[in-house]
């Protein structure tokens, strides 16, 4: 067997994917590893993290080359960088680039008219402009048709008014896609609006403290009697439930992707610990029970890898199905959560002290079987899709 818990000779890539790969290595140790430790201790990254990021032609690549993007469509892209950033040990602190890769960018290129495209592409190409989408509610967390938010049409502007929680880049961003209620109707009464930060009655609440990824500002959002210009709305009023639903099977495949990602580095670092820690005067990893616990792991995200694999190379031809995507958020992300604990375990007491990368494993990986949607609600996606 490889010492390696990442399989060797994946047909999903080709060269240019690779090349890219290795051009995220050196952005990572370049740019993010020698921060790391200050931007956990800060709750935040330096807002120069993006702009890097742009330079290096890993932020905003699948923007319109008129617009200063890589004009890239082909997904795959994306995966390579949301791989290369969760295997790190500073995986957290790069969160926010992947974030806006995947699923904050695609609504500035997707849904935008040419007018907004105009004002909005070019700064977020350049990494100038920080995005992010503001969806979950204090009342209404999966139930995103339950949002109370409200924009009222006056003149040329809505004026809107409510509060917004657990936005990732909450704190760094300079243009927010805002879910707000327009109408009565549980569904078409939603709309997205862009609201910039610098607008009056606009807010940032607190950075809040989270069990881990303590590097990724997540933030609550206030929004009191905020005027929005009617041009900032994507799209056509009411059609704001239908574009965020869009969007999920995209974000749901690339948390699944970097579930895998990281269970492979957790496994990784594991793997060159067991070999050098040494109890009863061998190495840990010369235990049959070590052997056996990263035997059954390894095969078993081996087999993930294959499966979400299958998956990217579906999303890439435009084939990826919402069920399809639910699946794989909800068997990836659990099966994170166990490997990190599994492998906190081989590592004794140690694994229990901050000074070792998997005690910030261990925190960091809670969350991905809850955002993005609960595994409950995945699950539930994928029962009613068999008849049940």
């Amino acid at each position: 067997m490889s010492s390696s818990a990442i399989p060797a000779g994946r047909s999903l890539y080709d060269d240019d994917h690779e090349l890219l790969r290795d051009t995220v290595r050196a952005f990572v140790d370049k740019h993010a590893a020698p921060h790391a430790e200050r931007w956990r201790a800060e709750g935040k990254v330096d807002r120069v993290l993006f702009e890097e990021a742009a330079k290096a032609g890993i932020l905003g690549f699948g923007i319109p080359e008129e617009y200063g993007g890589g004009g890239i469509t082909d997904y795959r892209f994306n995966a390579v960088i949301g791989e290369e950033f969760s295997r790190d040990p500073v995986s957290d602190g790069l969160a926010g680039v992947a974030l806006s890769n995947d699923i904050v960018i695609p609504y500035f290129t997707d849904l935008t008219d040419d007018a907004q495209k105009a004002r909005w592409l070019p700064g977020i190409a350049a990494g100038k402009l920080v995005v992010a989408v503001a969806m979950t509610e204090p009342g209404t967390g999966s139930d995103l048709a339950g949002i109370a938010t409200t924009a009222v049409r006056d003149g040329d502007d809505y004026v809107v008014n409510g509060s917004k929680v657990f936005i990732s880049n909450g704190q760094n961003a300079d243009l927010v896609v805002t879910a707000v209620r327009t109408g009565p109707d549980r569904h078409r009464g939603i709309s997205l609006l862009v609201v910039e930060a610098d607008r009056e009655g606009f807010s940032r609440g607190r950075n809040l403290e989270k069990v881990g990824l303590h590097a990724q500002d997540t933030s609550e959002l206030f929004f009191q009697d905020v005027r929005v210009p009617a041009a900032n709305l994507l799209g056509e009023e009411g059609s704001g439930f239908a574009g965020l639903m869009r969007n999920l099977p995209q974000e749901r495949i690339s948390i699944a992707s970097n579930a895998v990602a990281s269970s492979e580095g957790v496994l990784e670092r594991t793997l060159d610990y067991v070999k050098q820690r040494k109890a009863f005067g061998q190495p840990i990893g010369s235990f049959q029970n070590t052997r056996f616990e990263l035997a059954d792991m390894v095969t078993a995200v081996r087999v993930s890898r294959s499966y979400v694999d299958d998956l990217l190379a579906r999303h890439s031809r435009g084939e990826l199905t919402a069920v399809d995507a639910a699946a794989a958020k909800f068997w990836t992300t659990e099966q994170y959560v166990s490997v990190v604990g599994r492998c906190l375990q081989l590592h004794g007491g140690y694994g229990y002290m901050l000074e070792y990368r998997i005690a910030h494993d261990y925190l960091d990986s809670r969350v991905s079987t809850i955002y993005g949607g609960t595994t409950e609600i995945m699950k539930e996606i994928v029962g009613r899709d068999l008849g049940l």
